[in-house]
């Protein structure tokens, strides 16, 4: 969300900005609103002004015994008009909500142009690609092994979910506990167990309303279940005035997901790479201003440490201004080499929002003990990683040739010991 001074200070730099996005310049008709709406505001100010006015004025003449009709008839008619003035302030605002409520955040500087992923720069690689002859995707392995059952999901829930069994179950759930415990022993989150649903002021202010409605699934309770843990994570910060001195202040997830993936028909519509239900590790911090562009660098390196420790070869890129998502300023993908696939797949994206989400959401901070005016925060989130993406990467990864799956040392201890997962596991 914006802060309509800067639109008014700033309008050709937020016109650019849209531009960047492939959006149309918009600074005209959002001023044209702002202006109509404060110059309703002023009106309404100086009748309501005049209107106590003439009251004193009544109850003056009432008490010298004076004729008071025609300063009744004038409270008569300012009444009327505030009526009027009030209707138009309140639809100019609504306008004016409306069209800032589902524009985009402005991209930072030095995000690369560019309509879509095309533009992306690719900035540095980790690991070497394991030599696998006639690599399996990741679902032929655990059909394979018996223990990966898209049939059974289908008849239960539809397309889009998995059942997994024995070996693949405890290894999905080993790498959450693994990344969980990896992000608050080594990398200072805090841990935090939150609500998997929420109500509408929660998903407007991390972004996902009104513009993405459709993505979403909605309990008849009228909550949202989470599309991730930003959600709630970052909305712990809501409507607070933070000491600054506490920031950056960072939470950690392990949840559930659940993603209505309205926009992906056709689209990875075999395996566990898109499901309607997932669960992820998410980071969130809550900085300073000024601390926003280096927390967002720690916070994509304690990603691409889980891929480190799991020995998963992966690239780092930053997205260009046509494929980041909405609330962002600047993206960085992390994406996992995929052997079946022989290409690089997205696992993390870690993204700096800047003030954007924090002005929806009002959070804001100022120095301990001082009665400075409050700035608004700046909030970052990043997949820590996603776990059912990872499970892949993992079985692909460290297929063996007899089509068992080799469990990765920083696993084992959440496996029991185990070193290896066959078809009997």
């Amino acid at each position: 969300m914006f802060d309509l001074r800067f639109i008014r200070d700033y309008p050709v730099l937020f016109d650019r900005g849209m531009i960047r996005r492939g959006l149309s310049s918009r600074s005209v008709e959002i001023l044209g609103l702002d202006s109509r709406r404060r110059a309703a505001q002023t009106e309404l100010q100086t009748l309501q002004q005049q209107r106590n006015d003439i009251s004193k004025q009544i109850g003056l003449a009432k008490r010298e015994g004076r004729d008071t009709a025609a300063l009744t008839d004038r409270v008569t008619e300012i009444k009327e008009t505030l009526s009027i003035l009030e209707i138009k302030e309140k639809v100019f605002g609504a306008a004016l909500d409306e069209i800032l409520a589902n524009m985009p955040n402005l991209p930072a500087d030095d995000v690369p142009d560019g309509a879509d992923a095309e533009a992306n720069v690719e900035l540095r690689r980790w690991g070497n690609p394991p030599a696998i002859e006639n690599p399996l995707e990741h679902f032929d392995l655990g059909e394979k092994l018996a223990l990966m059952d898209f049939s059974a999901a289908a008849k239960l829930s539809g397309a889009r979910f998995t059942v997994l069994k024995g070996g693949l179950a405890r290894l999905e759930r080993a790498l959450g506990q693994f990344m969980i415990d990896f992000h608050t022993t080594e990398h200072g989150y805090t841990e935090v167990s939150p609500p998997l649903m929420v109500r509408d002021g929660a998903a407007f202010g991390t972004g996902q309303l009104p513009k993405f409605a459709e993505d979403l699934f909605k309990t008849t309770s009228d909550h949202w279940l989470i599309p991730t843990a930003e959600v709630p994570l970052t909305n712990l910060v809501a409507e607070q005035i933070l000491d600054q001195e506490s920031l950056p202040l960072r939470l950690t997830a392990l949840t559930p997901c659940f993603r209505a993936e309205a926009g992906a028909a056709g689209k990875d519509t075999r395996g566990m790479i898109r499901q309607h239900q997932f669960w992820k590790v998410e980071m969130v911090s809550i900085t300073a201003p000024e601390q926003s562009a280096d927390e967002h660098e720690r916070m994509t390196g304690c990603a691409e440490a889980v891929l480190q420790r799991l020995g998963l070869p992966y690239r780092v890129i930053v997205l260009s201004t046509g494929d980041m998502g909405f609330c962002a300023a600047k993206t960085y993908d992390i994406e996992v080499w995929l052997p079946g696939q022989s290409a690089y797949r997205e696992i993390s994206s870690c993204s700096n929002c800047g003030d954007f989400q924090a002005r929806r959401m009002k959070a804001r901070c100022r120095p301990r003990g001082t009665k400075e005016a409050p700035r608004a925060v700046h909030t970052l989130n990043g997949s820590g990683v996603a776990v059912g993406r990872c499970l892949i990467a993992v079985m692909e990864n460290y297929q063996q040739p007899d089509g068992s799956i080799l469990v990765p040392d920083a696993l084992r201890r959440y496996m029991g010991g185990q070193e290896r997962i066959a078809a009997d596991a």
